[in-house]
């Protein structure tokens, strides 16, 4: 069956922000200076949950083991991509904010995870046309996901998130 992700709600907040303190954690073990500053912080995450953006990613026995954001266009994230889009769109939805809690690391959860959501916006019943996403230039392994998700790199973002903080950014081509 593989993974199943539904929209998180109010009730679910403190869930949300355990996964993603864990996030930064795990980043920070790992010497990227990813999450480090005031980013995600708990406004992300209430707006993310009242606009309908943010979700749980639950396991094969229902077990809650990571959360995500997808983002509906237009992404002002990305109004200074340094580079260029395969398909000029607004038919497009990036995703944020992703994290897969320590205690459930090691099982691919999050290659399911991206597997879920590019099969969720290639099944033709939305318009998209494009996922994009970006991670920190050190976070190799999110990279490496990325990369093998299908994802192409088309671009750098720099002090978008922090001052003289680089990003990669990738797209996917869906339509």
């Amino acid at each position: 069956m593989g993974m199943q992700i539904r929209k998180a709600e109010m009730a679910d907040f403190d869930q949300v922000m355990a996964i993603l303190k864990d996030g930064r954690n795990q980043l920070a073990e790992r010497g990227i200076d990813q999450w480090q500053g005031d980013y995600p912080n708990p406004d992300h995450v209430k707006e993310d949950i009242e606009h309908g953006y943010a979700y749980l990613a639950k396991s094969e026995d229902g077990e809650t083991v990571g959360t995500l954001s997808i983002v509906p266009a237009p992404d002002t994230t990305y109004d200074q991509l340094d580079g260029a889009w395969q398909v000029e769109t607004n038919d497009y939805v990036t995703i944020h904010r992703v994290a897969i809690h320590s205690d459930h690391t090691g099982h691919g959860y999050a290659s399911k995870l991206y597997q879920a959501v590019i099969s969720y916006f290639t099944s033709g019943f939305n318009d998209v046309k494009s996922i994009r996403v970006d991670t920190h230039e050190d976070n190799l392994p999110m990279q490496h996901l990325i990369k093998k998700s299908g994802f192409k790199r088309v671009g750098t973002l720099h002090g978008v998130y922090r001052p003289n903080e680089t990003s990669y950014v990738y797209e996917l081509v869906t339509g």
